[in-house]
């Protein structure tokens, strides 16, 4: 666990790295009040990643000599073990996780450690972290959103054949299989794969070289440092480069993207496992019991991820009103672009983490959701294609089905229940064939054409996710 002290200084110039303009010393409460140590020492890996691309860039210039350069290189190889083993001492009166490396370094090297900031400001720097933090942050969770992917996709495979019923409006529509519905839920998934790889390419930009604002008039090789950092190219403005957090706000909005999709995951999941539905059963390891009622078993995932997408879309419009009336260049307004993008992080890994572990394990209830299909006429449509295919206008089709599903109510019998007879009296067109297309089997069993319900094309796009997902 890392350490954090609240000392504070007793003159300004002696613990403060900008010291040496102040006459007096930062008000104790200002002081604990403006730094931001608390939350952005989850930076010092990329803080001290990006220190040591930027000493190797002063070295290649000829700004830090080679003894300079290997005493830098391992005194933050050093902080870094020790930052990881929770026995740094996090210094709130050095305010932010760059002052107190820097701190850190220079106490354990030296003036060398002084020259590390030459060509470089915090602006530069914390955008740069971020965006190194964000980038494996990113890389994690497209890893996450494959890791749900499988197991939906293996889910589908599973049950390419069962049948439930499709809705519309939460009423019973049309029948569908229970693999077309996973696959519905892997393709919006996919796009948020896509969104988020097309995302990393924003993220993926260096603004270390822009210095406060302006840039630097050191001699600096911002290439060779974007190089160093895996980063696809410098920033083109620096002005903008340490200004503005596009970046981390188009991530956000992705991550709700995401949290939305989730959420209506979860809102069928909820509905599914209740009594009155009884379509699936979670694995007693992803739900709780009732203090009060024995007998209760409560899809507490599914509830809490529904729950946690309205944390995350506050955070998307923390950090959009954050940025809404910033002049041009930095302000420390920024400093509370961190906690919002973090806690969006970890949410949005947490909640796939949980599906990725339990939708392989949902266990289906094939008689329940046949006994659902059956209830709402859910193949209506299906008599009206029929007719259709018997030379009828569909609107005519139409209001001779919908006289069916009337007699159907009344005498309490679905479609596929009624006698040849019964049903003719709606229609002549009607043949002892229509029951071919009035079972569940023969209604999905027809949807087979490119993006259809029937097993078959299940099974299809089952392999076609599976091409995908392998090579990733």
């Amino acid at each position: 666990m890392a350490k954090t002290t609240l000392e504070t200084s007793t003159k300004a110039s002696e613990n403060k790295l900008w010291g040496g303009r102040f006459a007096e010393d930062t008000d104790a409460f200002v002081e604990a009040f403006t730094a931001s140590i608390l939350f952005d020492q989850r930076l010092a890996d990329q803080d001290i990643e990006g220190s040591v691309a930027h000493a190797r860039m002063l070295h290649k210039v000829g700004i830090l000599n080679d003894q300079e350069l290997a005493d830098i290189q391992e005194g933050l190889a050093a902080i870094k073990v020790q930052a990881a083993a929770g026995e740094l001492e996090w210094s709130v009166a050095l305010e932010d996780v760059h002052m107190n490396i820097e701190a850190r370094l220079t106490d354990r090297i030296g003036i060398a450690g002084k020259k590390l900031h030459t060509g470089r400001s915090r602006n530069d720097q914390i955008a740069t972290d971020i965006r190194l933090w964000l980038r494996e942050q990113v890389d994690l969770i497209v890893s996450e959103i494959t890791r749900l992917q499988q197991g939906l996709v293996e889910l589908a495979e599973r049950e390419a054949h069962t049948i439930l019923p499709g809705f519309t409006h939460l009423q019973v529509a049309q029948p569908i299989t229970f693999g077309h519905h996973m696959m519905a839920w892997y393709e919006m998934l996919e796009r948020d794969y896509e969104r988020l790889l097309d995302c990393r390419k924003r993220i993926n930009i260096m603004p270390l070289g822009s210095a406060a604002l302006a840039g630097t008039s050191y001699p600096i090789d911002r290439d060779f440092t974007a190089e160093l950092l895996h980063f696809d190219r410098p920033s083109r403005n620096s002005l903008d480069g340490v200004s503005d957090r596009d970046f981390a706000i188009e991530f956000t909005s992705a991550a709700s993207l995401i949290m939305m999709h989730l959420s209506r995951f979860s809102e069928e999941l909820v509905l599914w496992t209740s009594a009155q539905f009884d379509f699936i059963n979670l694995p007693d390891r992803f739900c709780t019991g009732s203090s009060i009622m024995p007998q209760k078993k409560n899809p507490d995932v599914p509830e809490l991820v529904r729950g946690k997408s309205g944390r995350v879309y506050g955070h998307l419009f923390s950090l959009m009103t954050l940025m809404k009336s910033q002049p041009l260049a930095y302000n420390k307004d920024n400093q509370e672009d961190k906690e919002p993008l973090f806690d969006t992080v970890d949410t949005l890994l947490g909640c796939l983490r949980a599906y990725g572990d339990m939708m392989p394990h949902v266990e289906t209830k094939p008689e329940s959701m046949r006994r659902a299909a059956m209830q709402g006429f859910a193949t209506a449509t299906d008599l009206a294609d029929y007719l259709v295919c018997k030379g009828m206008p569909f609107r005519d089709a139409h209001e001779v089905v919908g006289k069916a599903v009337a007699h159907g109510v009344q005498t309490g019998k679905d479609l596929s229940e009624m006698a040849l007879e019964e049903l003719q009296q709606f229609s002549g067109a009607i043949t002892d064939d229509v029951f071919d297309v009035l079972t569940l089997e023969g209604s999905v069993a027809a949807r087979n054409h490119v993006g259809g319900t029937a097993p078959e094309q299940v099974l299809l796009q089952v392999a076609a996710a599976k091409t995908v997902l392998v090579t990733r």
